[in-house]
């Protein structure tokens, strides 16, 4: 498969940039010598190579035995245990990374952990780390449109084909294993070996990795992360996890590791206590936010929002973060410390890191299906939010950064979340609320969904369409109605699902 080739550059350009590259090593003679020849680097490096291309989302391949061979991985992935099927142990991933050669130990990683904001976060992250001239691995779950999103290189989905290649390089393995336990592998599981092979083949400088549920018993869980990030606590998957904050820190807290660093967005008070005593134990250092680093401040801008954010070296002003909503500001200074950290500023280093490549990582950040606007005139925004706490922080986000005169809601959303949590966040933002179905087997049936809908919104504020392209077909117009439709909106949220399948259906797949 050919690549694009980057722009050419002659000897006299290539020699102006060498010197350009000194200079700025000179000027920094008196900052730390490893960081101020990152620092340079990126910034000549960058003006070479240009920034990271690649889709957000990657399309359907076009090419037929490409998705073809895609589909085929797919379903045979999809025969194993889903991700709701769960067997609290780590034995089964181990054993796979060890008849791999354990590749999860050729780079350092980043763990992040948490209810909400994880990918968000985790995407920060690694876009700090490409300007900084890092190649990067990022693994995150679920996906919002295809499953070769969850392993991405360089800031970009891996293509269908390396999917392929690297699902068959490490089939004969994943039998192995299957046989000789006592339940095969999960469908996480084999994905989760999938990404660190991968990075390790290709080679990553660092890894960014999202657990997939809890911390302690989660496939992500072999590796060594430098750093931890424990980004909210709230209640979602009670069943599994535990019925209060601090329970459910007891769980995520599980990813941190003797002698790491973990950065710590602010929680509750319970699940706080749980997560600092952890740290203790095993002689891990913590940075809070609201104590270390932390957002200073923030406006309301086009596009986004403009922040000044606090680290743990230093402050960083002037930057764009094209995403809306406070808790995409809390977001970024977490990503911001956890960076920070795994260049080890605030322990070995005493500096900042260079803020002109911080604004420059942060202003070209996407999340897809958080707070995304996919459609103008009326404008339609997607987001994934699919706990009570999650939907309150969009709710505030969308009422700050919008400001829509009526604004409908679509919301399909899966069996055994707390619908009515959810529900009871968005009233006081939705004229009205279309309920509809998403594809997936989890899928809470539009009636059930109804029945609780008109419990918090009452019955003339609610619409049934069972079908999402009718649903969203229905939320458009009555966004439309009563002359309103300079000023209407459309939100459609309640699961990642709900917006994948949206998203595919407003055109942006």
């Amino acid at each position: 498969m050919s690549e694009q080739q980057p722009e050419s550059h002659g000897p006299d350009d290539l020699d102006h940039r060498l010197d350009e590259f000194d200079q700025i090593v000179a000027e920094e003679s008196e900052r730390d010598p490893d960081l101020a020849v990152i620092e340079a680097g990126s910034r000549t490096l960058r003006a070479l190579a240009g920034p990271p291309q690649g889709d957000a989302v990657p399309a359907h391949p076009t090419d037929p035995e490409v998705a073809r061979a895609l589909l085929e991985v797919e379903q045979e992935l999809a025969t194993r245990w889903g991700e709701t099927k769960l067997e609290p142990s780590v034995s089964r991933i181990a054993a796979l990374m060890d008849v791999l050669g354990e590749p999860q130990r050729a780079y350092p990683s980043v763990h992040v952990t948490g209810t909400n904001g994880k990918t968000s976060t985790a995407r920060m992250i690694e876009c700090l780390l490409n300007a900084f001239e890092l190649r990067t691995g990022r693994y995150t779950s679920p996906h919002v449109q295809s499953v070769t999103e969850r392993i991405s290189l360089d800031g970009a989905p891996i293509s269908a084909e390396r999917f392929v290649e690297t699902y068959h390089d490490i089939k004969p393995y994943v039998e192995m294993v299957d046989a000789a336990e006592e339940y095969r592998l999960s469908f996480f599981e084999v994905l989760t070996g999938m990404a660190y092979a991968a990075f390790a083949d290709a080679p990553v400088d660092a890894a960014v990795v999202e657990v997939g549920m809890g911390g302690t018993w989660d496939a992500t869980n072999v590796i060594d992360g430098s750093v931890a990030v424990v980004t909210p606590i709230s209640l979602d998957h009670t069943d599994r996890l535990g019925s209060t904050p601090g329970e459910i820190a007891g769980e995520k807290g599980g990813v941190i590791k003797q002698g790491a660093t973990v950065i710590l967005a602010q929680q509750p008070v319970d699940a706080a206590q749980v997560l600092l005593k952890k740290a203790v134990e095993v002689d891990a250092t913590v940075a809070r936010e609201g104590m270390e680093f932390g957002v200073v401040s923030r406006e309301v801008a086009v596009g986004g929002q403009q922040l000044t954010l606090r680290g743990v070296g230093g402050e960083y002003d002037g930057i764009f973060l094209p995403l809306y909503g406070a808790h995409m500001a809390r977001n970024a200074a977490v990503a911001l410390a956890a960076v920070e950290a795994f260049f080890g500023i605030g322990q070995e280093h005493a500096r900042a890191l260079d803020v002109e490549t911080v604004r420059k990582a942060f202003a070209s950040v996407t999340s897809p299906g958080r707070m995304e606007v996919v459609r103008r005139s009326p404008t339609v925004v997607l987001d994934a939010a699919h706990n009570p706490a999650g939907a309150a922080a969009t709710a505030e986000a969308v009422t700050e950064s919008f400001g829509f005169s009526r604004l409908v809601g679509v919301v399909a959303a899966s069996e055994g979340k707390d619908v009515r949590g959810v529900l009871e966040a968005f009233e006081p933002i939705f004229a009205e609320v279309v309920v509809t179905e998403n594809s997936s087997h989890r899928s809470m049936g539009a009636d059930e969904l109804a029945g609780v809908a008109v419990e918090v919104f009452g019955a003339d504020r609610v619409q049934v369409e069972p079908r999402l392209d009718d649903a969203l077909e229905a939320a458009i117009t009555l966004a439309e109605e009563e002359a309103e439709y300079g000023g209407a909106g459309v939100l459609v949220t309640g699961s990642v699902i709900t917006v994948g399948e949206a998203r595919l259906l407003m055109k942006r797949g």
